[in-house]
């Protein structure tokens, strides 16, 4: 048995030059953290005395016989990639502490957790460059989702990072790096609030690359805003950092009709009255979580201002992909 502990994340800049369409022509760079929030799966060895092969727990609960029926696509096409067959049984559980579908790269985290836990019941440690590759793999090649790279290299890395994308598909991680003291700083302006709603990310995604090349010099800006931001954090302007946001949400939402709805926008704008200093919804548009960035004098008006909505504070995670427990 093997349990996988794995962090959603927060994207702040860069988003849309980690899809390959954009970065094997022109490279690109996310500013992104992973967050104290997790993805947990639970992974044993079904033993053979309950008339059925394999049991696969997520919101719905599968009992097969055979791999090739399980419905959960990751699961199914995560087993066959780990080299796993109807041979032995096998039992999944999934818990995470955010809901799906809701822009903190939780399809993500689930594949690389998924992955982690499969290694760890083969007795296998992956290290986390492998297992970023791996999980990208099985989202982009196995199950022909329409996603970019960031949350899945988020996810197995953990921490506060600008993620590089080269044209050769290679990708570099390097951490902030800011002292505790600026990190706490950062961490006590940002607030998370969720919408109350989900959606399928990959179908605002094809809108996104289907007109990638229409959009080139939105994305330009927007990669030329990662080493902006990074400058902003190490010199603890962290209102500079806040407006920057709101100007890479004002391009964000540009780049296709569907990111925003009149819903979010209202949220946006109660939140600026209110005194935040910028924000953006998280993840490929249309519903989830946002973030803001907000004066610390500013937050208890920004949190009544948004009081119809759940609040989640949250730090960063620097454990990245983690096997939690494991028993032979």
């Amino acid at each position: 048995m093997a349990i996988s502990r794995t962090p959603y994340r927060i994207s702040f800049f860069g988003g849309g030059t980690d899809y390959p369409d954009w970065s094997r022509k022109h490279g690109g760079a996310v500013l992104s953290m992973a967050i104290n929030k997790y993805c947990y799966i639970t992974g044993r060895h079904l033993p053979p005395f309950f008339g059925i092969r394999h049991r696969i727990v997520w919101s719905h609960i599968e009992t097969v016989s055979a791999i090739s029926e399980i419905l959960h696509p990751a699961v199914r096409a995560g087993l066959q990639a780990t080299g796993f067959d109807d041979d032995e049984g096998v039992e999944l559980h999934h818990q995470g502490d955010l809901p799906a579908r809701s822009g903190i790269g939780s399809s993500s985290a689930f594949a690389v957790g998924l992955i982690n836990v499969l290694r760890a019941m083969r007795g296998v440690s992956i290290e986390r460059y492998e297992l970023a590759l791996a999980a990208i793999d099985l989202e982009q090649n196995k199950l022909k989702e329409t996603v970019g790279c960031q949350d899945q290299i988020a996810s197995a890395y953990g921490g506060f990072n600008v993620i590089t994308f080269n044209p050769d598909g290679s990708f570099d991680v390097a951490p902030i790096n800011l002292s505790d003291g600026q990190r706490d700083e950062f961490e006590q302006r940002l607030m998370v609030f969720y919408t109350g709603t989900s959606r399928l990310s990959t179908a605002l995604a094809k809108q996104l690359v289907d007109n990638i090349d229409g959009k080139t010099k939105s994305l330009k800006r927007m990669q030329a805003m990662v080493p902006e931001a990074v400058d902003m954090l190490r010199r603890s302007d962290f209102e500079a950092f806040g407006h920057l946001l709101h100007e890479t949400w004002t391009l964000k939402r540009s780049l296709t009709g569907a990111i925003s709805t009149t819903t979010i926008d209202r949220i946006y704008d109660d939140a600026l009255r209110a005194g935040a200093l910028g924000g953006k919804l998280l993840g490929a548009g249309g519903a989830g979580f946002m973030v803001f960035v907000v004066p610390r004098e500013n937050r208890d008006r920004v949190r009544a201002a948004l009081s119809h909505l759940i609040s989640v504070p949250v730090r960063a995670d620097f454990t990245g992909s983690t096997i939690v427990y494991r028993q032979e």
